[in-house]
């Protein structure tokens, strides 16, 4: 038999005044929140403004020890090389290595990096006890990398900043300095377009903040520019491309300037006035290591003061084969004194604004005489066998 069940009561007779009352109130609650209740205005509360980059100056300015006593090395690809290179330099009382680092080397894909060449150097760098300059390039471009979209420059901006962001947080702390790309004065260094400074500012300006971000300890040195008094399209002179440099705002972005000073066919003592009143030394103002003292004048005058001055690449060529060089080729003796003299300059009239000098070079090992920079190194490309120039001994036994 079914069993019909009486429905309850659902709510007993004693509790329905309670309910009653309450809900009475919340009616009221909700009445005096619409009365209240007015639209949101704009006005009301103003909309915040944020800048798309942290403000340079947050950075502080450290200076480095006047001068400083680097090297140019090569080191990427025979870890023995590199040991026996290193050694060299630490051994010559110098403290400083520059080092190549190619975007196309690193990045094989975006966000996809082989570090272990790189592991490698900053490790044997570390453990030398000598400070490493990494010298970022992004020519030629990795495969995955598209043609930029502004012309003025040969990459994509945000994507070599990237770069550049990525090695400064995997090596926070343990590389000192990082140089944004080399001569943007040449249009060979620019894949072929004509130089562009306010194009390299904003590269150097993203690539700046980049680093900072991730490593805000490290220095950013700017650019060494090649000495030449060659114009557009080919090249620009450096002094006019770094007065360019200076009106497109690029003074915030970089903590040293990077400068190159070869000394072309005069001593390191002859000033830029007297390299252009003879022609045995070239005619120009740039043809002498001096020319250092025009760019810093330049500094100056765009109150640029409290900056030091890093010689990314300094020396004289021995080439007796190339035309473009061998007209200002000196001796390899005349090159060891050259070297030491140079050193000696910067040090009694340069100081406190000279900060690294980086030598033109220790070889290549797998350099020969038809290659130019081969006439530029203080040691022969040799390997197991260690032969050193008269400049490597000189320089070693130099007072520091």
């Amino acid at each position: 038999m079914d069993t019909v069940l009486e429905p309850k009561s659902r709510m007993p007779p004693d509790r329905r005044p309670f309910w009653f009352i309450a809900y009475f109130l919340l009616a009221l609650g909700v009445a005096g929140l619409f009365l209240c209740w007015k639209p949101f205005s704009p006005s009301a509360s103003p909309t915040p403004t944020f800048s798309p980059f942290p403000t340079p100056t947050s950075w502080p300015r450290a200076r480095v020890e006047s001068p400083g006593y680097g090297m140019v090395a090569f080191l990427w690809w025979r870890e023995e090389v590199a040991d026996r290179d290193l050694n060299l330099i630490r051994d010559a009382g110098f403290t400083w290595v520059r080092q190549n680092l190619h975007w196309i080397d690193v990045e094989l894909y975006k966000g996809g990096f082989d570090w272990r060449y790189s592991d490698r150097i900053v490790r044997q760098v570390r453990e030398k006890g000598l400070s490493l300059l990494f010298r970022l390039h992004g020519l030629p471009r990795p495969g995955w990398v598209p043609l930029p979209d502004d012309p003025t420059v040969p990459v994509p901006v945000e994507d070599f900043a990237d770069f550049c962001r990525a090695v400064a947080a995997r090596y926070r702390g343990q590389v000192r300095a990082y140089q944004v790309w080399n001569e943007p004065n040449l249009a060979r260094e620019w894949e072929g377009r004509p130089p562009n400074p306010e194009g390299y500012v904003r590269l150097l300006r993203a690539c700046y903040i980049a680093i900072k971000e991730a490593d805000p300890d490290a220095l950013v040195v700017s650019a060494g520019m090649a000495p030449t008094g060659t114009g557009l399209p080919i090249a620009m002179p450096d002094t006019e491309y770094f007065i360019r440099m200076y009106e497109a705002g690029a003074a915030p972005y970089f903590d040293l300037l990077g400068v190159h000073a070869a000394g072309f066919a005069a001593p390191p003592e002859v000033s830029p006035e007297e390299a252009a009143a003879n022609p045995a030394y070239g005619g120009q103002r740039f043809f002498c290591f001096r020319h250092v003292e025009d760019i810093r004048e330049i500094m100056v005058r765009y109150g640029d003061a409290d900056k030091q001055v890093a010689l990314t690449e300094l020396g004289w060529t021995s080439d007796p084969i190339h035309p473009e060089y061998s007209w200002f080729a000196v001796t390899e003796e005349q090159k060891a004194d050259y070297l030491v003299r140079a050193f000696r300059y910067a040090r009694e009239h340069w100081r406190p604004w000279i900060g690294p000098m980086f030598v033109l070079a220790i070889a290549n090992h797998d350099w020969t005489p038809e290659d130019e920079q081969y006439w530029w190194a203080i040691t022969e490309p040799s390997w197991p066998l260690t032969v050193v120039r008269p400049a490597y001994e000189a320089l070693r036994d130099m007072e520091k």
